[in-house]
């Protein structure tokens, strides 16, 4: 509790109904935006990683199967504004269109609902050139101008590291909790403590982490080789008291899932046990 909460006579941590909470500028400022009038969605979950290049889209994307697979109404929002890959993994290359009302997500051959820039962009090739506040304020139409219609989960998928992107998502939308997705290498713990102590900061709950490119498996003895070193992901979760939820490896079929765009029909076998 601040010194100003504690002068004006404040006895709880909650602003609610306190006297002063008019004037008080400890008063927590509430930023949720609404979401579209014709969006329903139970359930909200981010995919973070404190660096580039863990296979994050692809963690995305799975969750996203995975849910789809058990009967429920998925989207995914590409908030990776100067990296987006979702469209492409999943063979979406048609534009969105909308109305008066707001924006249509694309929908993919499997039924998930997707927005990415890549979908308004007149070249998907082209790079986005954009300053941190047009991408952050990009990201948030993304939440309050495209109409999601009932969705049981909606993935976010984040760029890397604890700017303006995971910072505007954390305080925009009504986020349920978080997955943190890292690799084996040494500064793995520095990489989670990072995403996980932004998410905590910003009160979203942390679900786990999923360590992504964990071995690779011989095609000729089945021998698991950890090409990137043992692995410290049980050692920074215990640290940060969050759950390993599941490892996966390099996997050839899903690399060529992704690369022949047909992710749409892919199921990740390392993902199953999770309950988000």
């Amino acid at each position: 509790m601040s010194e100003e909460q504690k002068n004006n006579g404040c006895t709880e941590e909650s602003c609610a109904g306190c006297a002063h909470a008019d004037s008080c500028s400890s008063k927590k400022t509430d930023f949720l935006e609404p979401a579209n009038k014709y969006s329903h969605i139970k359930k909200v979950i981010g995919v973070v990683s404190g660096k580039g290049g863990v296979g994050k889209s692809l963690v995305t994307a799975s969750l996203a199967r995975m849910a789809r697979e058990k009967g429920f109404n998925v989207g995914i929002l590409d908030a990776d504004i100067t990296g987006p890959s979702i469209p492409k993994m999943y063979g979406v290359h048609e534009k969105a269109q909308g109305t008066e009302e707001g924006i249509f997500p694309c929908t993919a051959k499997d039924g998930t609902q997707i927005m990415s820039v890549n979908l308004l962009l007149p070249d998907e090739e082209a790079p986005v050139i954009w300053r941190g506040p047009i991408i952050a304020g990009v990201v948030k139409q993304f939440w309050t101008d495209v109409m999601w219609g009932d969705l049981d989960y909606l993935f976010v998928d984040m760029p890397p590291g604890t700017g303006d992107v995971p910072l505007t998502v954390f305080q925009s939308l009504p986020v349920d909790g978080v997955v943190i997705v890292t690799s084996p290498q040494d500064l793995v713990q520095m990489i989670v403590k990072k995403a996980c102590s932004m998410a905590q900061q910003m009160n979203i709950p942390v679900l786990g982490i999923i360590e992504n490119y964990s071995y690779v498996k011989c095609p000729d003895c089945g021998k698991e080789i950890k090409v990137f070193g043992e692995s410290h992901v049980d050692e920074a979760a215990a640290q940060m008291g969050i759950p390993v939820l599941a490892r996966m490896p390099i996997d050839m079929e899903l690399a060529r899932a992704v690369e022949e765009e047909r992710f749409y029909e892919t199921e990740n076998p390392y993902l199953k046990e999770i309950r988000l």
